[in-house]
């Protein structure tokens, strides 16, 4: 097995892809070794000295880190990663609980553009999100203002602020002029 590593835009991640899948539906942001008890990958490099978050995309682990250099901490990571895909442990523990939707919040007259804006991150800003090892989801929408989750590398990157008012807000308001800014939750 070849893993691929990247670097990110955050300067504290690097992306890693095992070259298979990894989640086959959604991704799982886990921000702390008690989260990560929900998956034995996660585990495996939450015990890892220096890892702060671990981010499970489809196809990509992101690897958050809160001290120490990669250059100590990458074979470490790789190496985790490669135990696990080699004994056939499932990525998330059989009696894990489903992720939870964070709630939404929007007037329901405002549905058909919400749905607009779904689209929009669905099909134009997600899939360049998670190309540097992040994912972006809809929480709200209220008074024009977008309210948007960053996960992932995003999470804390220093360039997400230009991320979501250089990209997605201009995207946004040139498709959906109710949309007034984008807001970080």
């Amino acid at each position: 097995m070849f893993i691929q590593s990247e670097a990110t835009p955050n300067p504290a991640t690097l992306k890693f892809l095992p070259g298979q899948t990894v989640l086959p539906n959604g991704a799982l942001d886990l921000k702390d070794s008690a989260a990560a008890d929900r998956s034995p990958l996660a585990s495996a490099l939450f015990a890892i000295p220096g890892v702060a978050g671990v981010f499970l995309g489809p196809d990509f682990i992101s690897v958050t880190k809160s001290d120490g250099e990669w250059q100590t901490l990458k074979p470490q990571v790789l190496g985790a990663i490669l135990e696990h895909y080699s004994s056939g442990a499932p990525i998330l523990r059989a009696d894990a609980e489903p992720v939870a939707a964070d709630a939404e919040f929007f007037d329901p007259k405002d549905a058909e553009t919400v749905e607009t804006i779904k689209e929009l991150l669905e099909s134009r800003v997600r899939p360049a999100v998670a190309g540097d090892g992040g994912d972006i989801t809809f929480r709200g929408f209220r008074d024009g203002v977008v309210f948007l989750e960053m996960k992932g590398s995003c999470s804390g990157c220093p360039s997400s602020t230009a991320t979501l008012k250089n990209g997605v807000q201009n995207l946004l308001r040139h498709f959906v002029p109710e949309v007034a800014s984008v807001e970080q939750i």
